[in-house]
């Protein structure tokens, strides 16, 4: 059951509440600690003024909030105290260090790569099944929950933009009807970057950080769903904005998008496994050919046929058995490359070192000019995207950072929004090499991924009570920081089970969709109206609702389930614990047990 009154009290805390007197102690921001006289001592990094400071202006600096960015110490001893063999082994080991940093981020970004080939085996071909249902699709929220399905699924967005665009060009699905599957792609693609964050749930305020910066990106993509679908529904703005464009230049065929970070990438990946990505775009246009070949890629076709030599290109593995091989490979190297990667950081980032780079990171430009900071940022976020063709790559690189403390949430999220339009970037030139007869309309659809993305931005960044986003992501980041299980759930009901039961209600048909949908929207309303309510004038209210507490605990509280999911493990620490003791005096195991069981039922 949906702890919904729960789900829209976390909501509405995010949006409703700006100011610190009416925070709850578990939602505050990021403080900003300035000093009436700042001196050399004072000078310590200061969050984007542009953001979360205009909201919490009037907080305790002095609070002990986990949002702040820590203070990397140095531990070690101080290079003045170091003799010449020590400095010298210093210089070395953050040598050694740096190298060591690229490497690991070199097998990070090769593990994604791989990761993405062996989601592709195991649900490609499902993917290109979806697809040929144009019934389905030309139900706009089918086709928005078929896109993050797909996205998830192949775990690339650029794969299943694709696929839309191969059958927008073959006239399998109109261009109206393919903008919703757009759209759910660019929701689909944000998976990726918060399993990254799931890694670091070591530490509660580092998890709190990581994976607020990695579902900052799930919400802005979600919020601009909300607004954007429907108003594209009714009046089709996105098509009919792209087809002026199109319209408007004598637009002629290009190369094919520059390969810039896949050249350094492609020889390990390619020596692990090769697809035939023509397979599943075959399948989803109906070419029956495509049914029956496998996705992986034996003979490779240029200007001369060359055999591949992949580690699997001549098993007899099938293709679901070959991707399942790779994806516990790619994720325990995924997994162990995240880890090393924080471990250095940490190591790395310390002292003077880490004040440098926060500051230069975090710190707005000067008055007048620091709302330009974050426009700088969003140009950086599509740059970067654009050198590495993939926004899951550069989003899971930045969100450990966020969680140890090096990029500040309110930085991190003009740095995704950027990354959000650097990804259209290269579709809209893939499309451009598209042939005359296919250019149009696979153009259009990129550019419709574009501006999809340029009027979130517009919703969703220009102002700071508008970045709604930002503080979602830092409710949900303390939500996971107290009950770290819940990652886990949000993670599968957001990209599983509610896009699969949205779907499963809109095959159904829109009656059913509507008298499903209809009461839920009205009764979370409802709730936020209370919640409102019982914040600033609650004597309006009836004395039963100024509370939540005559519904049951379950319904308002998640301290039950969270007793339910963590006894287990309680109780294996308890078993530790009393091994650990190692004595024969029975009173003594009965007093840690009676603890242990008095701590898994208040």
């Amino acid at each position: 059951m949906v702890n919904l009154p729960l789900l829209v009290n976390t909501l509405y805390y995010s949006l409703i509440h700006f100011t610190h007197d009416s925070l709850p102690s578990n939602f505050n921001g990021i403080s900003t600690q300035i000093s009436p006289n700042p001196t050399d001592e004072d000078a310590g990094v200061l969050p984007a003024y542009s953001t979360m400071d205009l909201v919490d202006k009037n907080k305790d600096p002095d609070g002990d909030d986990p949002w702040n960015l820590p203070d990397l110490q140095e531990t070690g001893m101080k290079w003045s105290e170091i003799d010449t063999k020590g400095k010298v082994m210093r210089v070395l080991t953050s040598i050694a260090k740096f190298f060591l940093m690229v490497g690991f981020l070199y097998m990070f970004v090769c593990s994604l790569d791989v990761l993405s080939s062996a989601f592709q085996l195991v649900g490609g071909k499902a993917a290109g099944d979806i697809f040929q249902d144009n019934e389905v699709l030309s139900n706009p929220v089918a086709g928005l929950v078929i896109g993050v399905l797909v996205t998830v699924l192949v775990q690339s967005s650029s794969t299943s933009s694709s696929i839309v665009v191969s059958m927008v060009s073959s006239g399998l699905l109109e261009v109206q009807s393919a903008v919703p599957v757009i759209m759910g792609a660019n929701i689909g693609t944000s998976v990726t970057n918060t399993i990254v964050a799931m890694m670091q749930a070591g530490d509660r305020n580092e998890f709190r950080r990581a994976f607020a910066g990695a579902t900052v990106h799930d919400f802005f993509n979600w919020l601009s769903v909300l607004v954007l679908l429907p108003l594209e529904a009714i009046t089709g703005v996105l098509y009919k904005l792209t087809k002026v464009v199109i319209d408007s230049f004598d637009i002629q065929g290009g190369d094919n998008a520059p390969d810039l970070l896949n050249v350094i990438t492609d020889p390990l990946t390619n020596s692990i496994i090769e697809l035939d990505k023509s397979v599943i775009n075959g399948i989803a246009t109906g070419d029956p050919a495509a049914m029956n070949k496998s996705l992986i890629k034996i003979w490779c076709k240029t200007e001369k046929i060359t055999v591949s030599s992949h580690i699997f290109a001549y098993s007899d593995l099938p293709d679901l058995a070959v991707g399942l091989i790779l994806l516990a490979v790619s994720l325990l190297i995924l997994c162990s490359c995240l880890i090393l990667i924080v471990k250095l950081l940490n190591s790395m980032l310390k002292g003077q070192v880490a004040v440098v780079i926060k500051k230069v990171l975090n710190t707005d430009f000067p008055f007048p000019f620091g709302w330009v900071t974050g426009y700088i940022a969003i140009m950086v976020g599509a740059g970067m995207t654009f050198i590495v063709q993939s926004s899951s790559v550069f989003t899971s690189a930045i969100t450990p950072l966020v969680g140890i403390g090096v990029i500040s949430l309110e930085r991190a999220y003009p740095l995704t929004l950027g990354s959000n339009i650097g990804t259209t970037t290269t579709a809209i030139l893939a499309a451009m090499a598209s042939p005359g007869e296919k250019l149009a309309n696979s153009l259009q659809i990129a550019l419709c991924h574009f501006f999809f993305n340029i009027a979130g931005i517009l919703l969703w960044y220009p102002f700071p009570f508008t970045r709604v986003p930002i503080r979602l992501a830092r409710a949900l980041g303390n939500r996971t920081a107290k009950y770290r299980w819940f990652a886990a759930l949000y993670l599968l009901l957001c990209f599983f089970l509610l896009p699969l039961a949205i779907l499963g209600l809109s095959m159904a048909g829109w009656q059913v969709l509507v008298g499903v949908a209809v009461p839920i929207v009205i009764l979370a309303v409802f709730v936020m109206v209370v919640n409102l309510m019982q914040t600033h004038c609650p004597r309006y209210l009836p004395s039963v609702l100024r509370t939540w507490d005559f519904l049951p605990r379950p319904l308002h509280s998640m301290a039950p389930l969270d007793r339910v999911v963590t006894s287990g493990m309680g109780f294996c620490e308890f078993n530790k614990n009393i091994i650990l003791l190692k004595t024969h005096d029975m009173s003594v195991v009965n007093h840690a047990y009676s603890a242990w069981w008095q701590s898994t039922t208040i």
